[in-house]
C-alpha cells in the first residue's frame, strides 16, 4: 500500500523551511525516521533550486511524498521546463552543490516535464531493501 501527500507552498525564501517541516514530519508520522536526515536536506536543496531557477513570477513549487513498502518516493514540481544541472562547485563557491548532496544522499533522481508546464525533480529513498522507481 502507498500512502501519498503532497503540499503547494508559495514562492517566498521562508517556503524551504516550511518544506522541510513538512517532510520531516510526514516521515515522522509513517514511522520512517531512519531516513528523515538524507531526505530533509535533499527537500530542503530541491526546494531551494525549485524557488531560485523554477518558479515563474509568483508561482511556488509543490512536494509530493509517497510512501511504499520499501521506498519513499520525493518529488518537487516547479513551473518552468530548465532542467536542473549538476555541476562541480569550487571550493569557494558558496552555493551549486545541491544535486550532487541529491545523487550522494538518494538511491536514485531524475527530472520529468509536467503538463501543461514545469518539472518534476524526483529522488527515491531505501527504507527496508526496496528497489527505486
Amino acid at each position: 500500500m502507498t500512502e501519498t501527500v503532497q503540499r503547494f507552498f508559495a514562492a517566498h525564501p521562508e517556503s524551504v523551511r516550511q518544506a522541510r517541516e513538512f517532510a520531516c514530519e510526514t516521515l515522522s508520522g509513517w514511522d520512517l525516521a531512519g531516513r528523515i536526515d538524507d531526505i530533509r536536506l535533499c527537500v530542503s536543496e530541491l526546494a531551494t533550486n525549485a524557488l531560485v531557477h523554477g518558479t515563474v513570477s509568483d508561482h511556488g513549487f509543490l512536494v509530493r511524498l509517497d510512501a511504499g513498502t520499501d521506498v519513499v518516493r520525493l518529488e518537487v514540481h516547479d513551473s518552468r521546463r530548465l532542467r536542473p544541472e549538476s555541476r562541480q562547485a569550487a571550493d569557494t563557491d558558496v552555493s551549486g552543490r545541491g544535486l550532487v548532496l541529491l545523487a550522494a544522499l538518494a538511491d536514485g533522481w531524475g527530472v520529468q516535464d509536467r503538463a501543461p508546464l514545469g518539472k518534476i525533480v524526483w529522488s527515491c529513498f531505501k527504507t527496508a531493501g526496496g528497489t527505486t522507481t
